[in-house]
């Protein structure tokens, strides 16, 4: 019996599992390695995404593009009334019977009769005055709505009449203009 103990070899019986747990290991480390370099890339590529965006961001936005554009619209228009030239301040105006102008309780619709409006109220220079906006606030509602918040005031040899206005404007395809008006006068 001795002797057959010692002729006997050990022979492993779970070869599968060594086998098993071998290539495991080496499927996990693999697996590491491939997430971290796959997390890499990602990171890779975010940072040159963002930079790409923050390098080629224009420096002015879309709104602050159309609050330059409107005011634009009003310092015309302040500057065509300053000039005795009424056609000229109707130009901020969009040409449309939907046109809506609101002052002293009374409603007028279209770009034609605001316009007579205007010729009739202010039919001399002496009467027109000097015209300034202050206090402007512009929201925009859209890329292509907005609402204007101000001031105005006329400067006249007798008189100094003044007032709030809000105005909507639109983006049309001439720019924008005004196509409701809802102008006050202070007591």
């Amino acid at each position: 019996m001795g002797d057959a103990i010692g002729c006997m070899t050990p022979v492993n019986v779970f070869p599968l599992i060594e086998t098993i747990l071998h290539w495991s290991d080496w499927l996990r480390q693999g697996l590491v390695v491939y997430y971290r370099s796959l997390m890499l890339q990602v990171a890779g590529v975010s940072w040159i995404l963002v930079a790409t965006t923050v390098l080629a961001a224009p420096t002015e936005t879309p709104n602050t593009s159309a609050v330059a554009q409107i005011q634009s619209v009003l310092r015309t228009q302040q500057d065509a009334w300053n000039r005795g030239d009424i056609d000229g301040f109707m130009d901020g105006y969009a040409r449309a019977p939907s046109t809506v102008f609101i002052s002293q309780d009374e409603v007028r619709r279209g770009w034609e009769t605001v316009r007579q409006r205007y010729h009739e109220k202010y039919s001399d220079r002496t009467k027109m005055g000097t015209l300034s906006f202050s206090d402007i606030e512009i929201t925009p509602l859209s890329a292509d709505a907005a609402v204007v918040l101000g001031r105005w005031s006329l400067k006249r040899a007798n008189d100094q009449p003044h007032g709030r206005f809000t105005l909507i404007l639109k983006r049309l395809a001439e720019g924008w203009r005004i196509v409701h008006d809802h102008t006050s006068a202070a007591q």
